[in-house]
């Protein structure tokens, strides 16, 4: 067994750190790649209730982000990050008409009734966003750190959701601001610091735009409407 101690010994040395003065730096910049999907919080109205039909969101759809990362150093352990970009992505609401007898008690329909899918309305978002992030380290450990983050987006949708021709007939407002959190690992490589970040981010405003429809049923099934999003990003800075 005592041809084993030189590989146990060896393995628990420090390794040498590449970069070993970039935390340091008071500020530096880089950009962002980043996956996400988009789903919505959704509140049936009495009107649902009442007519057995309602929406909700069954698919989820890959979109995708670009951001321009600027860092400034709080602390040993703290950074304050702005990240301005562009998200790209795309919700579906499947709305379902319950068929079958009311329970007694006007207490609604039966859940075991089957419900019928009767159309689907496709909403594209095309984001416009200002992530102000707190970001939390670890202690770094050889050439990787991890890391929590915390803070609020603002978000602009310039998509154009309203067009009862294309058999759209939600729209959405197009501000919302959005808490975010999430965890990640910051790698330091030789030359850059690559970074896998995994976030989560819960709309605060209701963004449902009330607008007149000729088919005001879609708008009508839903009381309240929310956005949600889960990214995945990968910084390089």
């Amino acid at each position: 067994m005592f041809f084993l101690l030189p590989l146990v010994v060896n393995s628990q040395r420090i390794r040498v750190r590449n970069m070993p003065e970039y935390d340091h730096r008071a500020v530096h910049f880089g950009f962002t790649l980043g996956l996400n999907t988009m789903d919505f919080r959704i509140e049936s109205s009495e009107y649902s209730v009442n007519e057995k039909f309602f929406g909700e969101v069954s698919t989820l759809t890959p979109g995708f982000n670009i951001n321009i990362v600027s860092n400034f150093r709080l602390g040993r352990h703290f950074d304050f990050r702005m990240l301005p970009g562009v998200a790209f992505g795309q919700r579906r609401i499947d709305y379902y008409l319950v068929e079958g007898p009311d329970l007694p008690g006007g207490s609604g329909w039966d859940e075991r009734l089957e419900p019928r899918l009767v159309s689907s309305q496709d909403l594209e978002s095309s984001f416009l966003e200002f992530p102000l992030i707190l970001k939390y380290k670890s202690v770094r450990i050889n050439n990787y750190r991890p890391y929590l983050i915390g803070g609020v987006n603002f978000r602009y949708d310039l998509a154009k959701n309203f067009n009862e021709e294309d058999e759209i007939y939600l729209s959405l407002n197009p501000f919302d601001i959005y808490m975010e959190t999430g965890f990640g690992i910051d790698f330091y490589l030789p030359y850059f610091k690559f970074s896998t970040e995994l976030k989560f981010a819960m709309g605060f405003l209701h963004i449902l735009n009330d607008r007149p429809s000729s088919r005001p049923r879609y708008q009508d099934s839903i009381e309240r409407l929310h956005s949600n999003l889960v990214i995945l990003s990968f910084h390089f800075e």
